[in-house]
């Protein structure tokens, strides 16, 4: 009897093992993995994870590429809060806008650069902003690249750590009190100082070097220009008139853009963002990497979600996300998105 009740009890579990499988969660699964790419793609709808060039990198080399560094929320490094244009009644925003097609006469706000094995996107994000910024303002007769280079370089404790790591809020006043020289991305020979780190090739097997945390050194601060270009360095400065952040309000965020062009934004970036290829990014497994900087290019609403997004302009290069760019949840502050938002009027 009691072999006969032992056998039906195990029958019992065996039965119920087989209707409820073992659960399992993300916490389970290694980033940049396949399973850890399905886990992402079966339990949400509102973007798509695909394993991609990054899917390889060591999680290391990722954690140093987020160059925001934690001390820039300390209030040594914060710029005052601009509201003439979040106050503004007369300034309404549209449902979508794509700062691209806003301004087709500047071609920055197009370009995807590459800030290869540095953790300079505090840099990125900012000077890729300002060279739109000053093209918009000039109403396209104006148009430069300003150098990431020199920024990272140049700009010093002020801004932070260089590759290691800086400020985004910082890299603005910098513009504003000593100028940044122009500079296009790595061997193009564009501008004064174009930018001494290579991309690197995220893939096995690439055209590009492999991408090395160790090779991403800070560049010495050299203030002359290349020898194949005719401006003297000083010369060649552009100026801000002024630097600041813009509140953490979707509105004021909008207007801002809508009314000067892009801006630089800091959020937190995590193991599933590195996979992002398409839809609107919520995050959804996987822990944090760092600080990371980035340039907002406008918003919309997606066709198949509905869900609003701000469009993003990454510097992982053109081979990332959708070529270079991703859209995440826009008015619910996503990973941090609207918290920390810097802006500035060129001088012309």
């Amino acid at each position: 009897m009691f072999r006969s009740l032992a056998l039906c009890l195990g029958l019992v579990a065996l039965c119920a093992a087989a209707k409820h499988p073992k659960s399992f969660s993300a916490d389970d699964l290694t980033p940049g993995t396949p399973e850890f790419v399905n886990y992402i793609n079966s339990v949400q709808s509102s973007w798509v994870a695909e394993t991609n060039s990054l899917s390889r990198v060591p999680r290391p080399h990722l954690k140093s590429w987020m160059g925001v560094h934690p001390d820039a929320n300390k209030p040594e490094y914060q710029l005052e809060t601009l509201l003439e244009v979040a106050d503004d009644d007369n300034v309404t925003v549209p449902a979508e806008f794509d700062a691209r097609t806003q301004w087709p006469n500047c071609p920055t706000i197009k370009e995807i650069r590459d800030q290869g094995s540095c953790g300079s996107c505090w840099a990125f994000g900012a000077v890729e902003s300002m060279s739109d910024r000053v093209c918009i303002a000039s109403g396209g007769k104006k148009n430069v690249r300003l150098s990431a280079d020199d920024l990272v370089s140049c700009c010093g404790v002020m801004c932070g750590f260089g590759c290691n790591g800086g400020f985004p809020n910082m890299a603005w006043r910098h513009w504003v009190k000593k100028g940044i020289v122009t500079g296009g991305a790595y061997g193009t020979n564009q501008g004064c100082r174009p930018y001494e780190i290579a991309p690197c090739e995220h893939h096995v097997n690439g055209t590009r070097p492999s991408c090395d945390a160790s090779k991403g050194k800070t560049p010495k601060c050299v203030k002359q220009c290349q020898k194949e270009y005719d401006v003297p360095y000083k010369q060649d400065l552009s100026f801000g008139s002024k630097s600041y952040s813009v509140s953490g309000n979707e509105n004021a965020i909008m207007k801002e853009i809508y009314t000067h062009g892009p801006v630089e934004a800091a959020f937190t970036v995590f193991d599933d963002l590195i996979l992002y290829k398409s839809g609107v990014y919520k995050h959804v497994a996987g822990r944090a990497l760092g600080g990371h900087a980035v340039r907002i290019l406008g918003w919309g609403e997606d066709a198949s979600s509905k869900e609003k997004y701000w469009l993003i302009a990454n510097s992982w290069n053109t081979d990332w996300g959708d070529n270079g760019l991703f859209k995440i949840l826009k008015g619910s502050d996503e990973c941090g998105i609207e918290n920390s938002i810097a802006a500035g009027i060129p001088k012309l």
